[in-house]
């Protein structure tokens, strides 16, 4: 089958010519085009609260298949579930059952978090460093990335159990000054975090940056500063929710989703218009699908995503000339 585009995003640069498929795979690129329009990998979105209605919080299994095809069809085609603070128990129950093919592991975004900078987290569920409540929360279910506050008393061991364990560790709502060994990212960049830590993370060529560019977590001329001091380990994430966000009613309005204490509780937005908004900001566009495909997806531990090339599963995107979605195909058909 021929995608019948004009061009693809292959090996971190957009060549001309259209796309053929077979049995879920991807068989050959830079064919003879016949079309209009860019193929693109699946994105990859490694923050991921909700939607469709879904909150992952309380989400059942049909829930999370439903909010995965969701995904699917505004082009995130793997992603990773976002669980925030929230009493142990609770975070166990979220964290068994099955999930949807398409995820990437599971994230805790807290609960070892600053009560200086918890955002849209229930302060009551923040609480100090646990090495014990951290193990049984890993034994709980696919925990594969975390984010805490390593300034913290008891986080340097907490990022060492993780680091042995290879969990991607993040540092996020914090008030640190500094960024200690063992933290590989940050978690959305600038937002719930001293600006010592964004000096921090910016000046660290280890360090991945991931920023939620919907415009109003983060301007625009700051989304660019950040890029260009972080090209290469830039790595966009949606933070989007459904209708609540860890058990508790969200609103949204005029593009804001906000709690009822009036903070920002992350997104509606999608990968594909992250991608449109970061290309708007003049960031040429090969590099601007990388931070929504291979950065993420390798940050992920999974360099096998984000990805088209010949002999990759057909999860692919096509875009019109407006970096609309316009088709997605997924293997398998999940």
């Amino acid at each position: 089958m021929r995608l019948d585009v004009a061009a693809a995003f292959v090996g971190g640069e957009i060549v001309p010519g259209d796309v053929e498929l077979a049995d879920g795979v991807v068989t050959a690129v830079g064919l003879s085009p016949r079309g209009s329009g860019l193929a693109v990998p699946g994105y990859v979105d490694l923050q991921v609260n909700g939607w469709a209605g879904v909150d992952l919080h309380t989400a059942e299994a049909d829930d999370r298949e439903r909010l995965s095809a969701a995904l699917a069809d505004a082009g995130t085609t793997s992603w990773r579930p976002t669980l925030i603070s929230a009493p142990e128990e609770e975070l166990k129950r979220a964290l068994q059952g099955p999930w949807p093919r398409a995820c990437l592991g599971v994230h805790l975004e807290g609960p070892f978090l600053s009560p200086e900078k918890g955002g849209a987290h229930p302060p009551e569920y923040l609480r100090a460093p646990d090495l014990d409540e951290l193990r049984r929360l890993l034994d709980a279910g696919p925990v594969t990335h975390v984010t805490l506050a390593p300034e913290l008393p008891g986080a340097l061991a907490l990022i060492a159990e993780l680091t042995e364990r290879g969990v991607l560790v993040a540092a996020g709502h914090t008030a640190a000054s500094t960024l200690p060994a063992g933290i590989r990212a940050v978690t959305h960049l600038h937002n719930a975090m001293a600006p010592a830590v964004v000096e921090a993370a910016l000046a660290r060529p280890d360090v991945a940056i991931q920023v939620i560019v919907d415009l109003l977590h983060v301007p625009g001329d700051t989304v660019r500063a950040d890029y260009e001091r972080s090209r290469g380990r830039f790595s966009l994430v949606s933070d989007c929710v459904g209708d609540s966000l860890g058990g508790r009613p969200v609103e949204a309005s005029g593009g804001e989703v906000k709690g009822g204490h009036g903070r920002l509780a992350g997104s509606k937005l999608t990968m594909a218009e992250a991608v449109r908004n970061l290309h708007a900001l003049g960031v040429p566009l090969a590099e601007v699908l990388a931070a929504a495909t291979s950065i993420p997806a390798a940050l992920a531990g999974r360099p096998d995503l984000g990805r088209l090339a010949a002999g990759q599963p057909a999860d692919v995107v096509v875009l019109d000339d407006a970096l609309e979605v316009r088709r997605v195909l997924v293997a398998g058909g999940a």
